[in-house]
């Protein structure tokens, strides 16, 4: 028998669950339901019923009136093995890179428009980079983003310029044709600079990990103060550290997607 109600989110069961999950944020100690109703759509009693079950496989926990992600969450985010075998294909070269400039670290993918962040290690003295493992950003005004689009399929660099170029910053690129010929621009010298596009007072400089197949998948970039960094001359090494990557997964045959 089918229900006549229906609420304003996702229809099955599976969608309204990972709905609330996925509306949990990184400034978030805890949520209340209110709040997870209003992110989701999804009505109080269906959410309720959802989180107390959810909580019975420690996905999430009641903490006072509001919610928090459980043990679990975090236990199957570290077995997921594309993120894990890159992670660690990239560790030493990461940390080399590290120590020879000191500057913040970055290990992303792509995913759809978006990069997401799978390894960071933070600077020495450098400003504080609001990035986060597991965070989210936009590829058309990130070093990382734009290092990648310059070897993914054209299809890809589509679809960014069809969602649209919002502009974070006063220095943000959100003409399309501009960034068209900044991303051929990168695949031409190797390396994606980043000055102040996402955010004011950073840059970065970002080269691609590539597959087998010339492909990107993933992307390092280092970032600091945009008054102080140098980007051309740190170059080369960041583009060193995205080759040893790329040499890396090529030989042990893994290529995250």
């Amino acid at each position: 028998m089918r229900s006549t109600h229906r609420d304003d989110g996702p229809n099955s069961v599976v969608g309204r669950a990972f709905a609330l999950l996925s509306a949990f944020r990184p400034e978030d100690p805890e949520v209340g339901l209110a709040t997870l109703c209003r992110r989701t759509g999804i009505s109080k009693t269906t959410a309720h019923r959802l989180l107390r079950e959810l909580s019975t496989w420690d996905a999430v926990e009641q903490v006072g009136r509001g919610w928090r992600l459980g043990m679990t969450m975090f236990e199957l985010g570290q077995l997921a093995p594309r993120q894990r075998g890159l992670r660690e294909a990239a560790a030493p070269f990461l940390a080399d890179l590290f120590q020879a400039t000191g500057q913040t670290v970055h290990l992303a993918v792509p995913d759809g428009t978006e990069v997401v962040y799978v390894q960071k290690i933070d600077g020495r003295g450098g400003p504080e980079v609001a990035s986060r493992i597991g965070g989210r950003m936009p590829a058309y005004c990130t070093g990382v983003g734009k290092a990648m689009l310059a070897h993914l399929p054209a299809e890809r660099l589509a679809e960014v310029l069809a969602a649209g170029l919002v502009r974070r910053t006063p220095r943000t690129v959100v003409a399309p044709r501009l960034l068209t010929r900044e991303i051929a621009a990168v695949r031409d010298r190797g390396y994606a600079e980043e000055h102040e596009e996402s955010t004011v007072g950073i840059a970065c400089v970002a080269a691609p990990v590539l597959d087998a197949r010339g492909m990107a998948v993933a992307a390092v970039s280092i970032t600091g103060w945009a008054n102080r960094l140098d980007t051309a001359r740190f170059a080369p090494a960041v583009r060193t550290a995205a080759l040893g990557i790329s040499r890396t997964i090529r030989a042990g045959g893994d290529r995250p997607r």
